[in-house]
Formats: structure tokens, sequence, C-alpha cells
């Protein structure tokens, strides 16, 4: 059965559920939601576009919902806040089969149960490509919000677990490469560090996720708190995976941690009193020079390259 065979509202009642959280006053079915809020309201939206964002030749409908969900928790996680709410907006081919949209929101679904947050609304039209558009409010106590601006000269620098699976995988599935399953699972069913950071939040003095690669992610943060980073190259935590499939390509591994993105751990800095109150990987410092540099048997390198970057990156 394809959409334009039910059409929109069809389409609609198939993939409504009701609400369960109480605090929803009015969901799916009116102009807008309405929501009661508490606390200080974080939001963020992040867009997916068919050929840039996944191919449905590597991805399955279910995966795709999955890691749109997935990785806007990861941005309101890196706030230090917890997700509460989910808007949808779609546009799809007329002719995409409804099973394909019915899986793509199994996908959301159990994301979304997951992390005890709820579909509340969104939007449909159609498009020659799939184009999946996702907003996700969050709440968070001011004591707990982390932002960029907060890293301050002698903070240490950390991630939350091992970088560069994420471009590893990518790049398995450009090259059509057998084997490396954990690596592609990575890259495919990436998630959110929800529980790590809410753990962390009170401790640490400025935290995002690691979407564009760890060295775009420090910058971000150098930029924000007007000031630079020493990076330890031989600290940088690599999956031996992500390592064997760089050198099976015969490429720089680091490039995959440093570069790379679409990892979505954490990249977050913490005074020296506070170190023992977090878990991570310590990779660098902040400093007072602005300049991001990348350290290397005691020799210290300027780095200049980005990481991914959405108008001269894709898949």
């Amino acid at each position: 059965m394809k959409i334009k065979d039910i059409g929109e509202f069809g389409l609609i009642d198939r993939i409504t559920k009701k609400p369960k959280n109480k605090d929803i006053l009015v969901g799916i079915g009116d102009d807008a939601a309405v929501v009661k809020i508490e606390g200080l309201q974080v939001l963020t939206t992040d867009c997916l576009v068919e050929g840039d964002h996944f191919r449905t030749d590597w991805f399955t409908p279910k995966q795709i919902g999955m890691k749109a969900i997935e990785i806007n928790v990861s941005d309101i996680a890196a706030m230090g806040a917890v997700p509460k709410y989910v808007l949808v907006s779609l546009a799809l081919p007329i002719y995409l089969d409804v099973e394909f949209v019915e899986e793509l929101y199994e996908g959301m679904w159990k994301v979304c149960d997951k992390y005890k947050i709820e579909i509340i609304g969104g939007n449909m039209t159609h498009c020659n490509q799939i184009v999946i558009s996702i907003t996700v409010t969050g709440e968070v106590e001011k004591k707990n919000l982390c932002l960029r601006n907060g890293a301050n000269p002698s903070d240490f620098i950390l991630v939350s677990d091992q970088i560069g699976n994420g471009r590893a995988g990518l790049r398995l599935h450009q090259e059509n490469l057998n084997g490396f399953e954990q690596v592609k699972k990575s890259y495919l069913e990436p998630k959110a560090n929800l529980d790590k950071a809410l753990k962390i939040a009170p401790f640490v003095s400025s935290m995002e996720d690691i979407s564009d690669g760890l060295a775009s992610e420090i910058r971000h943060i150098c930029n924000e708190s007007r000031c630079g980073a020493i990076i330890y190259k031989d600290k940088i935590p690599i999956s031996d995976q992500a390592r064997d499939v760089a050198r099976k390509l015969r490429e720089d591994e680091y490039d995959y941690a440093l570069y790379g993105g679409e990892d979505f751990e954490l990249v977050f800095t913490v005074t020296k009193n506070n170190l023992d109150k977090v878990n991570g990987i310590l990779v660098g410092e902040i400093t007072k020079n602005k300049r991001i540099k990348l350290s290397i048997d005691g020799k210290e390198k300027i780095i200049s390259k980005s990481g991914f970057d959405h108008f001269s990156n894709g898949i």
C-alpha cells in the first residue's frame, strides 16, 4: 500500500498513539500541542535528508527512526537536560510504502519509550525524497545547565568513551566492505548518552556531544569560552575495530576521531577539583592561548582542519 492510497490523515491515524504523560494536555489532533512545563525549557531540532544523513539501502526504516530521535536526545543530554517531548515533521514521496512509514515510527517510538518521552505533534507534506525533521524539548534545573562557554584555562578535557566508530562505519558502507559488524552497528544505530550526561552535568564546566568530530567540538567550546586547547593524540580513545577499518582502507584512524563525527559521545571540561567526580577519558587541557593544538610525542601542532560540515561533506 502506498501513501497516496490512504492520504495524509489516514497515515496519521496509523502512526498516532494516545499520550501517557498527564502533563500533555493536548497531543496529536489539534493545530498545536499543549503541555505543562517546569524549570528551564531546552529545545533542539535536527533534520535528516535522504542521501545525505541516511540511505535506504544501508538503513532499515526502523533504524532511520531510531537515529532521528537518538541524535536529538543527544543534544538535549549535552545540555544537562532531561528530554520530554518530540515533534516530528516529515516530507515523503507519495509512492512510498505505508509500511515504510509505520516501521520508521516503530523505531521512533522504541527510542521514545526508552527515554520515557512522547511524540506530541508535527507535520507531513510530500516531496521527491524523504526528509525527517525532529524537534525535542527538555527541562533542566539552572544549576545543571551545561553550555559551551564555561571552560577555563587549566580545565581538563574528557570524552565519555571511544570515538571514531561513526566515521569508520560510514566508510565501511561507502566502500561496501564486509565484516566489522560492531562498527557498522555503531553507525547505523547511534545512542545518546543521557544517563552519563545527567550524572556529570553538576560537575562539568562545559559540555557537548561529538556529532562533528572531536576537534570540531573542542573548537566550538573554545570559541564560546574564548580560550584554546591542547589535545593529546596518544590519549584519544579509538576502538580496535575502528583502527582496523582505517588500516584496511589505508586511512588515519585519528582523522576518524578528530574530524569524522557521528559518534554522539560526550566531550566535556572539568576543573581539577571536580576531576574525581566524573567518569571519562582525559584527552587534553584548556589553555589561555586561543589556538587548538594537537600534542604528538611532546611536539605541538596547530589544528587548522575542521570537522564535518554539512555544506562541504556528505555521504
